[in-house]
């Protein structure tokens, strides 16, 4: 697929000034920096990001992790301690010009830093200021560590994922960072769209618990309007708590097999040859009631062929299935590979690294880009130097 020019993204010419770190909040700001913002990393003299040392493996590349490559890629980065006049003063008169701040620290944090939204919003008001939190800025929640894991645990969402008897199970990823990260770019376009029409700039927050909550929404509103009844999971191959049989992963001879919709109960007990359903048949209700005991029936027929067996059975039938791919699998696929969805990124020139794309393609091209994630302060002397006060001096 074609790349798109830098030039010709929807926010090129927008400046980012990003003081968050881990995450959530950088997340939020590749978003950005892929749509064609300047994004600009401010960091700890010496330090830099905690997440340029918070590995998920082994794997180390050029001096710092995967993950943070992955988020911080097409970015640049500035060293500046608060503490210093000369950094202070370079970094408002960043501010002065720039249109989006992000930050993602505990509440009360940023502000004892002097770089809270009523300090931005003084010295630029057409500011769109980005903060995420843990759980809000106020209540009993504020000052607890915003950290991925425990947002999962807090919102329900571990209690609600996994069979009956499963302990309560957390999702493979950094889910709440993610989505939270997500959210807030949502907001801030909505809000540069906004300073468009009607010229001010904008106060925009999220927090982990409000991504969590949103994230559940689906199945909240349903509680929230049947009279707050707790749904109970399906002690079979559970995969979605108000869905009835046979919605879940079953085992193969050879691997697994997803099984989502389907005509009727009658239509699926044919097509696999199951017997000892047909008191079910015409009632929709016992998918729900019943659903155990079709489910385990499904599980004990579908094991004894393969997945691509069931495939050929059931997919011409409009019986909604899949086989279930691992990543080396899902590389493999022809839908994978026409997306386009790997490049290739470098840092100091020889560095070679693979990356994946943003998701989004704009007019036909994909917003692919060869930047690394920046060296600790690469770009200090650059960005920073003009506005010390002492640079302008001489």
């Amino acid at each position: 697929m074609n790349v798109l020019p830098q030039t010709e993204r929807p926010l090129n010419g927008l400046t980012v000034v990003d003081f968050s770190q881990f995450l959530s909040g950088p997340l939020c700001g590749l978003k950005l920096a892929d749509l064609g913002a300047r994004v600009i990393k401010v960091e700890r003299p010496g330090v830099g990001d905690l997440c340029r040392n918070l590995y998920l493996s082994d794997t180390d590349i050029d001096g710092d992790n995967s993950l943070f490559h992955a988020i911080n890629r097409n970015k640049e980065s500035v060293t500046a301690d608060l503490r210093d006049p000369n950094d202070r003063a370079a970094l408002v008169e960043l501010l002065t010009s720039a249109d989006v701040m992000i930050q993602n620290f505990r509440p009360g944090v940023i502000e004892r830093q002097g770089f809270g939204y009523d300090d931005v919003r003084a010295i630029n008001p057409r500011i769109i200021y980005g903060s995420i939190s843990g759980y809000g800025e106020d209540g009993a929640w504020k000052d607890l560590p915003g950290q991925d894991l425990l947002a999962q645990a807090r919102s329900g969402l571990l209690w609600l994922t996994g069979s009956a008897d499963d302990a309560p199970t957390p999702m493979g990823l950094a889910v709440a960072d993610m989505l939270a990260g997500n959210a807030l770019a949502q907001g801030i376009l909505a809000a540069l769209v906004g300073r468009g029409i009607h010229g001010k700039g904008a106060l925009i927050q999220t927090s982990l618990l409000e991504a969590m909550i949103d994230f559940q929404f689906e199945v909240l509103s349903t509680h929230l309007n049947d009279g707050n009844r707790i749904p109970q999971r399906s002690s079979i191959n559970g995969a979605h708590a108000y869905l009835g049989a046979p919605y879940g992963i079953y085992q193969t001879s050879d691997g697994f097999l997803a099984l989502a919709m389907i005509p009727s109960l009658e239509v699926l007990a044919d097509l696999i040859e199951i017997k000892g359903l047909e008191d079910l048949y015409g009632d929709t209700a016992v998918l729900i009631t019943q659903r155990d005991p079709i489910k385990s029936k499904i599980a004990a027929q579908i094991i004894t062929r393969t997945t691509a067996d069931w495939l050929a059975v059931l997919q011409p039938a409009d019986i909604w299935c899949s086989e279930v791919l691992g990543w080396k699998e899902m590389r493999e696929t022809e839908a994978y590979q026409r997306l386009d969805l790997e490049q290739t990124i470098v840092r100091s020139g020889t560095v070679r690294l693979k990356m994946l794309r943003s998701p989004i393609r704009y007019n036909g091209a994909t917003l692919k880009s060869d930047r690394a994630a920046p060296e600790l302060g690469q770009d200090t002397d650059r960005v920073l130097a003009p506005k010390r006060p002492h640079s302008a001096a001489q």
